[in-house]
């Protein structure tokens, strides 16, 4: 049995509430969860959902259909959780996921655009798995629900549409492809690089440090991390100091200088190169936009 984790006990959690959108689509929703440590009970749903682990790396257990994982999920890791599944979740540190839930209407049509027989495809039950294209498409959905919606049904169409092509090709009880790149960085390799980025985005990292984390050479490090993550660990490391600044500037409880500093950044015109470049907007502006 799984070791009991100390906090509140949370019986059957209500559903998230998902942003309101103001245009309709019944294959994707959209839902941002966070939970305080302690017991999570998750009922089952006719959807099958992607949960993926936003922010700081947080230890969780997880049990569904009688399968056991405990790990430390950082920033980016996978869920997958079939339909008609329910899920208890253990947590020792406050988890915050981006839930992405396709609905058996989406799947059913997307494996017959694919000419696959829907009644002899299963999802796959996954824990804290990576991988790009999902990632790719979830922060897609996610900056598109942050900004309200504004390319409409037809865009939020695109991307649940691709993510369940995804689910069907490669983790369902189809033969499938594995999640990740013969050539890239292995499971464990790549959650010790990015759990070493989270821990120390703070701090003034350097290629041979995050190298050396992970037992790697620099080139081999950068190498291998670029063919799995589809873009260069130094670009990786400024878009998640950017993410995390932006949630600090939500907070609105720290200065913008002083999340700078937080963030790794060496000064407040550092953070705002950034965020200007990544985001197209201002430190200032992002304060604005999130009240």
């Amino acid at each position: 049995m799984l070791a009991p984790v100390p906090g509140p006990r949370k019986e059957d959690r209500p559903e998230p509430k998902a942003v309101a959108s103001p245009v309709r689509t019944v294959g994707l929703r959209l839902t941002m969860a966070s939970d305080e440590p302690g017991v999570v009970e998750s009922p089952a749903a006719s959807s099958t959902s992607v949960v993926i682990h936003v922010g700081p790396p947080a230890d969780i257990a997880c049990i569904r259909r009688d399968e056991r994982y405990r790990g430390t999920a950082v920033h980016g890791d996978i869920d997958i959780i079939p339909s008609a599944t329910p899920s208890r979740w253990e947590l020792k540190d406050k988890d915050t996921a981006l839930i992405l839930s396709l609905s058996p209407k989406l799947l059913r049509a997307v494996a017959e655009g694919l000419d696959i027989d829907p009644g002899r495809v299963e999802i796959r039950n996954r824990f804290q798995m990576r991988d790009a294209q999902i990632e790719h498409i979830a922060w897609a959905a996610k900056a598109e629900m942050d900004r309200g919606y504004p390319c409409g049904r037809l865009y939020l169409d695109s991307l649940g549409t691709a993510l369940a092509a995804q689910l069907v090709r490669n983790y369902s009880t189809l033969p499938r492809l594995t999640g990740y790149s013969s050539h890239g960085l292995s499971g464990p390799k790549l959650k010790q690089v990015l759990a070493f980025i989270e821990e120390n985005l703070g701090d003034d990292l350097s290629l041979d440090s995050i190298a050396s984390a992970a037992g790697l050479s620099v080139s081999h490090c950068k190498a291998l991390f670029r063919q799995t993550m589809g873009m260069p660990l130094h670009q990786y490391v400024i878009r998640r100091r950017v993410e995390r600044a932006v949630a600090l500037l939500r907070e609105d409880k720290l200065s913008i200088s002083q999340i700078a500093l937080e963030t790794g950044f060496s000064h407040q015109s550092h953070l705002a190169l950034h965020t200007r470049r990544i985001l197209g907007m201002s430190p200032k502006a992002l304060r604005r936009n999130s009240h």
